[in-house]
């Protein structure tokens, strides 16, 4: 292979796809989906702090490229990117029991009380009834028990990212081949 066409061809079209991926891949936060695929699965309960991929930006900004030889590279310093971008089943542990207990608790402080001493029948006293409960399920599963947690998908190989691939290193090569042609002109 001729060292120009692997620095000008390869090397380049490395370098550019690695810049529009790591755009695009930090834009599936943005759009809380991979690329135009089926949106990320709701949260169960929402506490008014935004979506659980973006609550404190620390996923979206540990995302790392590199490049290693004729390859991207991509990766994160949080032990829970994997587990959200793929889903799969977590156990159970005593601190996440403790964990659960304590959203439990910190529910049940937030009710709303009419003056007689009896809980309102509001809206917000509903929706802090299903979080308590929902989170007291949670504290009252067996260690060692499975959770699903669902796929959301924001880095990785697919049909959009198979198209950027193609389109820059079909504009690279075309370009090398209008700068070096093949046949001399007489």
């Amino acid at each position: 292979m001729d060292a120009n066409f692997k620095k000008e061809v390869i090397d380049q079209s490395l370098e550019d796809i690695k810049v529009e991926l790591d755009e695009e891949f930090d834009r599936n936060f943005q759009r809380k989906a991979f690329f135009d695929e089926k949106q990320w699965p709701e949260r169960k309960f929402d506490d008014g702090v935004g979506s659980l991929m973006q609550r404190t930006g620390g996923l979206r900004g540990s995302i790392r490229s590199r490049r290693r030889k004729d390859e991207l590279v991509y990766s994160s310093s949080k032990p829970y990117a994997r587990i959200h971008n793929e889903g799969g089943e977590i156990r159970v542990t005593r601190k996440m029991k403790g964990y659960f207990f304590g959203k439990a608790k910190e529910a049940r402080g937030k009710y709303q009380y009419k003056k007689n001493g009896e809980r309102r029948g509001n809206k917000r006293n509903r929706e802090l009834s299903e979080k308590e409960q929902f989170y007291l399920a949670m504290a009252l599963k067996k260690v060692g028990s499975a959770i699903k947690m669902p796929e959301r998908r924001f880095i990785g190989h697919g049909r959009t990212t198979d198209r950027i691939i193609r389109d820059i290193v079909e504009m690279n090569f075309e370009d090398y081949i209008k700068r070096h042609p093949i046949i001399e002109k007489p």
